[in-house]
């Protein structure tokens, strides 16, 4: 048993696999997790929430290039059709799945650099853009609530009636330009998000 999980619930619905699942939440904080500090400990994002919470982390990523929609186009500020590059991870702590995550960056970022690699070495994505003269200069997140696609229930094993939380996080350069827009699926029964900044 992981250091993070102080418990376990056993999720079984009828005519479906039985889903060891744990009972603690993983606490997620901003924008600390983001700074480039934490970059360059290599403790960014879900490092930093490992860190944090005592788990250990692991991700597995699929890459690969598409169009971009309607909706990608305008979080990017780019045109429709346009080249994006796609991070497609599955993370876990302690072994156990409890986030998903779709990055799409404008490919012309990403061409010949390590985000296209599975393993993006030391710092991730955000340390490699900054590598290639793309300073970032902030972030917004975006959070919602919903109740899991089927998929997303198989993936995160989900038991009936658990919603997900929903983060889309936009990564802008200094000066304004988006860098990257990340799609985030939470199991809610798994997570806190805190966020903190200082008052001015």
């Amino acid at each position: 048993m992981g250091k993070w999980d102080h418990g376990v619930v056993v999720d079984r619905t009828s005519g479906v696999p039985a889903f060891v699942r744990p009972s603690a939440a993983i606490r997620r904080i901003a924008p600390s997790r983001l700074s480039r500090e934490a970059r360059e400990r290599n403790r960014g994002a879900f490092l930093a929430d490992a860190a944090a919470g005592g788990f250990e982390a692991s991700t597995s990523a699929e890459i690969r290039f598409e169009p971009a929609g309607a909706r990608v186009a305008g979080h990017l500020a780019v045109d429709e059709g346009t080249e994006v590059t796609v991070r497609d991870r599955v993370m876990r702590a302690d072994g156990v799945v409890v986030q998903l995550a779709v990055s799409r960056l404008p490919r012309e970022l990403t061409r010949d650099t390590a985000i296209e690699n599975v393993d993006t070495g030391p710092g991730g994505t955000y340390a490699r853009l900054e590598e290639a003269g793309h300073e970032i200069g902030s972030f917004a997140e975006h959070v919602g609530a919903r109740m899991p696609t089927p998929a997303e229930a198989t993936r995160l094993q989900l038991s009936d009636g658990v919603a997900v939380i929903t983060v889309t996080r936009i990564a802008y350069a200094v000066g304004g330009t988006p860098l990257e827009m990340n799609d985030m699926v939470l199991a809610a029964d798994r997570y806190e998000l805190s966020y903190e900044w200082p008052a001015g």
